[in-house]
């Protein structure tokens, strides 16, 4: 089968750097970044959140090949902001709001647990 091994799907190869960047020539304040070992999950969720960054004018990401682990985000912002700013304010949001999550269940889970232990 021409399938790659399935560990391939998460493990960085040595030497490769997990997050790569180029500007866009082209393209005023704009810029691709290259995520090694992501797909559509983080695609998405990165996308949406550089969509609430009034300062981003386009944001969106592909997945070149399904056999290549990687994802391409582009972002274009205005003359305020740059795109290596709003990727790591958008990083740095969704990192924010998955420990408010985390933190969230967790504190629930433990009220649940003191219930059983309670006995309701």
């Amino acid at each position: 089968m021409n399938a790659p091994d399935r560990y391939e799907r998460f493990v960085v190869p040595e030497g490769t750097k997990k997050v790569s960047y180029e500007r866009d020539t082209k393209i005023v304040n704009a810029a691709a970044f290259t995520i090694e070992r992501e797909e559509h999950t983080v695609g998405n969720i990165l996308r949406m959140q550089l969509h609430r960054d009034p300062n981003v004018l386009f944001a969106g990401y592909k997945l070149p090949h399904p056999l290549q682990y990687k994802i391409i985000v582009r972002i274009q912002t205005t003359s305020q902001s740059s795109p290596t700013q709003a990727y790591t304010q958008a990083i740095d949001d969704l990192d924010k709001e998955l420990d408010y999550l985390k933190k969230s269940f967790e504190d629930e889970k433990n009220r649940e647990d003191e219930k059983l232990r309670q006995g309701y």
